[in-house]
């Protein structure tokens, strides 16, 4: 049986597991914000011991691969692709807004034919947030986006389902913005993606060989990082009108 090992770090947590197949047999989590660079490789480590094995015994790597965090991301990545060259296994991408959907299947706030859609939501500061719309058996139905919110942002899903549910840490965005008319087809789940729920999403992907290139991918990013400048910074601190 195939073992894939799982990792999540597109958002302010991290976590790992391993899947044997779709099914779950070990598994982390760090929940204390910005600790991937620090946290991730130990827990790694921990969740292949509790599994009994070892990175050469791997049948893959699959990793989030966005939109999220720029540093959680590449953190994320770079650990991967150093796993999937020194064992010699093919690196598997899953995106982000894809392991959040199946967090809400796998909860049963959603079944499978059932007439709801799923939104997760990434928050991407201020009022904006990465997003897309998946059906009831968490296919995506839409393109991923980066959206500023407004009430209508939603308007012709609120016409069209049943039921809507929102996840993710952006999710909470839109609570006060939704028609009091819809408010009770809506249900909210603020979390944040799990490397278990990436399992059922791997197994396919590894079953069907869609493999990543890993000298050459790169997470999705969605928008272009951009460091802030230190000297405007400064200024805005030393003179904070202007």
């Amino acid at each position: 049986m195939n073992r894939i090992l799982l990792i999540e770090t597109a958002t302010d947590v991290c976590s790992a597991a391993i899947a044997e197949g779709d099914r779950i047999i070990s598994s982390g989590h760090i929940s204390e914000p910005r600790s991937q660079a620090s946290g991730l490789a130990p827990m790694i480590q921990d969740v292949l011991s509790r599994a009994g094995m070892h990175a050469g015994e791997l049948s893959a790597v699959a990793v989030s691969a966005g939109p999220g965090s720029y540093t959680g991301l590449r953190v994320g990545v770079s650990t991967a692709k150093g796993i999937c060259f020194g064992a010699g296994i093919p690196l598997i991408g899953i995106g982000t807004l894809t392991v959040i959907a199946q967090g809400v299947i796998r909860t049963g706030a959603c079944t499978a034919g059932e007439d709801c859609a799923i939104i997760p939501m990434i928050d991407a500061r201020r009022m904006e947030v990465y997003t897309a719309v998946y059906d009831s058996y968490g296919h995506q139905a839409t393109d991923t986006s980066a959206v500023v919110l407004e009430p209508d942002t939603f308007a012709s899903e609120l016409q069209k389902y049943g039921k809507l549910i929102f996840a993710g840490d952006g999710a909470a965005k839109y609570r006060d913005m939704i028609p009091e008319k819809h408010i009770g087809r809506c249900v909210f789940v603020p979390s944040h993606p799990q490397a278990e729920d990436m399992a059922e999403a791997a197994f396919s992907a590894w079953q069907e060989k869609r493999f990543e290139d890993t000298a050459y991918f790169e997470p999705f990013y969605l928008k272009e990082f951009i460091a802030a400048d230190p000297s405007r910074k400064m200024e805005a601190v030393l003179h904070p009108g202007k």
